[in-house]
């Protein structure tokens, strides 16, 4: 994981246990003054709510404690690495696109970071510049020429 990606998760839990937990505390406490707890739908969503925030602050504890830096000034460029960007071509239509492959947690396909867990991602691993790889996805196998790798 990069430094960078490790900052947006340890502000996530901020925001989460400061901000969303006290939150979800006070609406479960104004659902309880209302009354009658086996009919009160307010209650029953806050309480449903609050189960879903602590298992999200939970992962995020797990997900800071194993996570480990790379260093990215060491990564090489010479073949497609987790955290190389990768300029591809698909053979079949000529389109090009640039994929910027980061762990799961760092995955947002809108930026173009696609996770190195993915099938696309896991068919350009290890490929060079000029080498086609071809990558079995749900619709077929696809083939993307590799036009250039940078960090």
């Amino acid at each position: 994981m990069t430094a960078e990606g490790l900052q947006k998760l340890k502000e996530e839990l901020q925001q989460l246990e400061s901000v969303e937990r006290p939150r979800v505390i006070t609406a479960i406490q104004e659902a309880r003054d209302k009354g009658d707890l086996s009919e009160n739908a307010e209650y029953d969503a806050a309480k449903e709510e609050q189960n879903m925030l602590e298992s999200r602050i939970a992962m995020l504890k797990a997900r800071i404690v194993d996570a480990r830096i790379i260093d990215e000034s060491r990564i090489s460029t010479n073949e497609v690495q987790i955290l190389t960007k990768v300029k591809v071509k698909n053979v079949k239509n000529g389109m090009t696109k640039v994929y910027h492959l980061v762990t799961e947690g760092e995955a947002n396909i809108a930026e173009g970071k696609l996770a190195v867990t993915t099938p696309i991602a896991k068919g350009l691993l290890g490929k060079k510049v000029g080498e086609i790889a071809e990558v079995k996805v749900p619709a077929g196998i696809m083939q993307f020429e590799i036009l250039e790798i940078t960090r």
